[in-house]
């Protein structure tokens, strides 16, 4: 697939999970996409193959981590933070082991 079509995937990629992430924070969607758009634009003319492989994984990593550990928290009052987890933050919890085994080599 060609390195512009990559490009232009990953930057959807980034807007859509910034739309997702901070949905209903006008403030956060705005400043997402003007980062988005800048460090798009500022690597615009990049024509090393190599350094758009590395650029395209960057992003592709923030995209991750934007998705999957970004939380949104409100403001109800003055000590008092209502959090507004998306499934792709949620994970199965584990149990405690208050009698651990030792892996054996």
């Amino acid at each position: 697939m060609g390195s512009r079509v990559q490009v232009l995937q990953l930057f959807k990629a980034l807007h859509r999970t910034r739309k997702e992430v901070f949905r209903g924070d006008n403030q956060a969607l705005e400043a997402a996409r003007q980062k988005i758009n800048s460090e798009f634009r500022s690597h615009f003319t990049e024509s090393s193959p190599e350094q758009i492989t590395k650029l395209l994984k960057l992003g592709s990593d923030v995209e991750v981590i934007l998705r999957k550990t970004v939380i949104q928290g409100v403001h109800t009052n003055h000590d008092t933070i209502f959090l507004r987890p998306r499934e792709d933050v949620l994970l199965d919890n584990v149990p405690f082991n208050d009698n651990p085994t030792k892996k054996t080599t």
